[in-house]
């Protein structure tokens, strides 16, 4: 198998996640985290739906970690979210970042909103 490095330019990539943090650009962040081409802020989990759609303004998927395990999320924060033409994934957080990744090295317009694995 030939293994190659993905180069993402000056994108922010995840770099790694564990119990209760991500890794991002080397520091890891212990909270909910909305992650994106320009780097990554705090998100204030399901609530929080309008700094995120301020954050995924240029953004046409948005992948939503919620958690070890894949769970159902609020029909009304799915719903704010469609309203605004954004395409919603729900997963787990371990796929979510997986997806992100690979997405963001194709140099897609992407996001995620990130639930900690506890």
């Amino acid at each position: 198998m030939q293994l190659s490095e993905i180069d993402f330019g000056k994108a922010v990539p995840i770099e790694g996640y564990g119990t209760g943090f991500f890794r991002i650009a080397g520091a890891a962040v212990r909270a909910p985290l909305m992650v994106g081409k320009a780097g990554a802020k705090p998100w204030g989990g399901y609530s929080d739906v309008a700094n995120l759609l301020a954050f995924c303004a240029d953004v046409d998927v948005l992948f939503v970690g919620t958690g070890r395990e894949i769970s159902h999320i609020p029909a009304d924060f799915r719903a704010a979210l469609e309203a605004e033409g954004l395409g919603v994934e729900v997963m787990s957080s371990p796929s979510a970042c997986r997806t992100y990744n690979v997405l963001l090295s194709e140099e897609r317009r992407v996001a995620a909103a990130l639930l900690p694995v506890e």
